[in-house]
């Protein structure tokens, strides 16, 4: 739909980066739209994990965490609706964070669901995260949503001797791997060795999360998708002969299957017949979510978790379709629901030799205290440091 489109203004985030003096190389591979879990909805193809390139790299923000972890850029920028950011990151063995919802400017983004999404960095260790969001981070006139009134400072580290970290048995009961599993539990008590109290717990209405989720994100990608039209600006159907067919043709030959897949979920759930059946019911789980998360942050100061209950699978093996895909958000999409903070740290390997990651999460702005627990975590281990140094062969 976009190809060969240049925008007239950078990202907000871009602009702070270049202010800062980074330097942006250039534009990543992801799903398209940001529809997809595994990056393999792409316009230009898979993603490939440089870890294996057979597998997939996650979604949404594959090309991010995929260029990060093959070492051709030490930062990037992903966007985060129900795991874009932290999902990838595990599967390629680099850490990110997703900020709190109204923490980072989302202006000049493509937007997605724009009550979900967020930009957050991606990297090779959590310091370097800490940085890049330390420059993103902060208030901006032009997207009323971001709310933060002083960009994030990482000058105070935080002492985990004594802080409560909940563990969430559902998360570990099933559908999980066996070396995911424990992995997360082993990464529990380097926690625990450095003073840490870990105490079970449970994440509340989890088996509305992804429902919820996917619900709210199709209703207003459908909505934000509208826009591209075949007039304004992008693809424009060459074969069109009428008004009706350039809506038509444009966006039938424009979006990728996955995308036209979530436009028609989104219109369905937002028709007068079905709004109150599904769309506001989405919204009443959501609520309810954000309200397990406030007690359960009465108790702990961070929760400990999956970030995706398997590793990285074959490209093109998703044996159920999308449906499977979108249940591989079951430990990410309730984060965005509440717009929460997320950490996501490597936390071991599976038997295979692919990587494993954590989650931390936060109560909304707590992203110091994420990231000074999460870096006691990475001074204690050296999972964030491995590279993959084998040679694949040729690409199929």
């Amino acid at each position: 739909m976009l190809n060969g489109y240049t925008p007239v203004f950078n990202a907000a985030v871009v602009d702070k980066l270049e202010q800062a003096g980074m330097i942006v190389i250039g534009k990543t591979n992801m799903d398209e739209f940001a529809m997809g879990s595994s990056g393999e909805t792409g316009a230009f193809g898979p993603v490939r994990n440089p870890w294996d390139v057979l597998r997939a790299a996650g979604g949404s923000s594959s090309g991010s965490a995929a260029a990060v972890a093959a070492g051709e850029v030490p930062l990037a920028l992903g966007t985060d609706a129900s795991g874009g950011v932290t999902q990838p990151c595990a599967f390629c063995g680099v850490t990110g964070i997703k900020p709190t919802y109204g923490a980072v400017s989302r202006h000049g983004i493509a937007a997605y669901t724009s009550s979900l999404d967020q930009a957050g960095p991606i990297g090779r260790n959590i310091d370097d995260c800490a940085a890049m969001l330390s420059i993103i981070s902060g208030p901006d006139e032009m997207d009323g949503t971001c709310v933060i009134e002083k960009p994030f400072a990482f000058d105070v580290p935080a002492d985990p001797k004594g802080m409560r970290i909940g563990l969430p048995q559902n998360y570990l009961a099933n559908s999980i791997d066996e070396d995911v599993k424990n992995a997360v539990l082993a990464a529990a008590k380097d926690f625990e060795a450095v003073g840490a109290i870990i105490e079970e717990c449970e994440i509340p209405y989890t088996d509305y999360a992804v429902p919820a989720s996917y619900i709210i994100a199709c209703a207003e990608g459908s909505s934000n998708l509208s826009k591209y039209d075949g007039l304004k600006y992008g693809y424009r159907s060459a074969t069109a002969k009428t008004l009706s067919e350039v809506y038509r043709f444009s966006r039938s030959e424009g979006f990728g299957l996955e995308v036209k897949r979530r436009i028609m979920a989104g219109s369905f759930v937002l028709s007068s017949e079905y709004y109150d059946a599904f769309f506001k019911k989405a919204l009443q789980a959501r609520a309810l979510i954000m309200d397990g998360y406030i007690k359960l942050f009465e108790r702990f100061a961070a929760i400990l978790s999956p970030v995706s209950p398997t590793t990285a699978h074959k490209l093109g093996t998703m044996p159920d379709g999308p449906v499977k895909m979108y249940k591989g958000d079951i430990y990410t999409a309730p984060v965005n629901l509440a717009g929460l903070p997320a950490v996501c740290i490597p936390c071991g390997f599976n038997k295979h030799g692919m990587p494993i990651g954590l989650q931390l999460i936060g109560s909304a702005f707590s992203e110091p205290m994420l990231v000074s627990i999460a870096q006691v975590y990475q001074r204690r281990t050296d999972y964030h440091l491995q590279i993959k140094n084998s040679n694949h062969g040729d690409i199929p």
